[in-house]
């Protein structure tokens, strides 16, 4: 299976057992007859997740105090509550009865600068892998995803603050690929 880059809905992956503080995050799902303009825009969804205004409008997700959410943990790969429900919307989207059904998602991991190039880019790898993993477990082919990592190649933060926009994986709707239902 072809894996490689894409950027645009971001999924900070991260295993934060201690933020039991985070708020809550509604997400819902509405069937639409309208096909809004392709956008490059990114929407914060969750505690570390973030999608493009594309799956935005065309899942129809319902975002709730997102901009409050935390970002990910050093060094952390699991997902959060409020990650899995952003991404079960998106997962359902794109299966066989969503609107976006047979669409494929890229996923690029990301990582703060923190760490050697090749740690971060591992760790980048890792992350992707667990937001693909989760959208296989609820029913995403795996021939839908393309996974890959920039590591610590984009970051931009320059303090602990910052550096948690930089931990995350990007998914984007693939530009005019569809994947053949089994």
């Amino acid at each position: 299976m072809s894996r490689f880059v894409a950027v645009a809905l971001i999924v900070g992956v991260a295993g934060l057992g201690a933020c039991g503080g985070a708020p809550a995050v509604k997400v819902s799902i509405k069937a639409t007859t309208k096909k809004p303009a392709k956008k490059k825009e990114v929407v914060l969804a969750s505690a570390n997740l973030g999608i493009s205004s594309e799956l935005v409008d065309q899942c129809m997700v319902r975002l709730a105090d997102a901009g409050k959410a935390p970002r990910f943990d050093y060094d952390e790969t699991d997902l959060m509550i409020e990650d899995r429900n952003v991404l079960d919307v998106v997962g359902r989207c794109v299966m066989t009865d969503g609107p976006l059904a047979g669409r494929a998602l890229q996923l690029v991991g990301r990582a703060d600068p923190r760490g050697t190039q090749e740690y971060n880019l591992a760790l980048g790898n890792k992350r992707a892998n667990a937001v693909e993993e989760y959208l296989v477990r609820m029913g995403v082919t795996r021939g839908q995803i393309n996974i890959t990592t920039r590591g610590d190649i984009d970051a931009t933060g320059r303090d602990e603050v910052s550096w948690r926009n930089d931990r995350r994986v990007d998914l984007t709707l693939m530009e005019d690929q569809r994947v053949s239902s089994r």
